[in-house]
């Protein structure tokens, strides 16, 4: 069951650039996610926007562009852009605006402050997004957010899949930074066994990767 929001109910705007906004009086972000739900399938709309008033911030949804945007205008403007590539990425991303707001959805992907980056290749967008990690822990955290998404560990316990029965066609800009995360961090690439997909990459088993990995299982 769903945690109710404290103070509640709370309160959202739903909208669709069609001037038939939707306000919703909600008790939890369950409650908020069947609502939304309802809305978001009941229209065929360039842009679905979600807006949380009160605590001034916004998540906007472009599924004809491929694209889901998060704003923040509380102590100071933020606003960060992700290219989606399933479609079944933008309920998710709602729920996870209900439940935490902006930061709720930290590690939903690869979140770019300027929308023009979007338009860059894959490989191009996963090295920018690398370079953006400095330290350690954030990296360490970045991996383990990307293994999550499609990871396993092998069961003899010695390495790490990600990008589980995947072609190298897919997930490229997930891939591009992974590879310069493990070099950034000293991680141990290793070859796949025979037989394995061609999009997987294997990492050999490191006492940070176990730590990092045993949060997102």
């Amino acid at each position: 069951m769903a945690r109710p929001y404290q103070p509640g109910p709370k309160q959202f705007v739903f909208s669709a650039g069609d001037s038939d906004d939707h306000h919703a009086s909600v008790a939890d972000p369950q409650e908020a996610y069947v609502a939304f739900s309802a809305f978001f399938r009941g229209r065929e709309a360039d842009t679905y926007t979600i807006t949380d008033a009160p605590a001034r911030q916004r998540l906007v949804l472009m599924p004809r562009r491929g694209v889901i945007s998060r704003i923040s205008e509380a102590d100071h403007q933020r606003s960060e852009h992700l290219l989606v590539d399933r479609a079944n990425r933008y309920l998710p991303s709602a729920m996870l605006f209900f439940e935490n707001g902006y930061a709720g959805l930290d590690h939903f992907g690869q979140w770019f402050s300027d929308l023009a980056d979007l338009d860059a290749s894959p490989e191009t967008r996963g090295a920018a997004r690398a370079a953006t990690f400095t330290t350690e822990a954030a990296a360490i955290d970045e991996v383990g957010r990307i293994w999550s998404d499609s990871g396993y560990v092998d069961p003899t316990d010695q390495y790490y899949i990600f990008f589980d029965s995947t072609d190298v066609d897919d997930d490229r800009a997930d891939r591009a930074e992974l590879l310069q995360l493990i070099e950034f961090l000293g991680l141990e690439r290793v070859d796949a066994p025979a037989g394995a997909a061609g999009g997987e990459v294997w990492v050999r088993s490191d006492p940070r990767l176990d730590a990092q990995c045993e949060q997102w299982a």
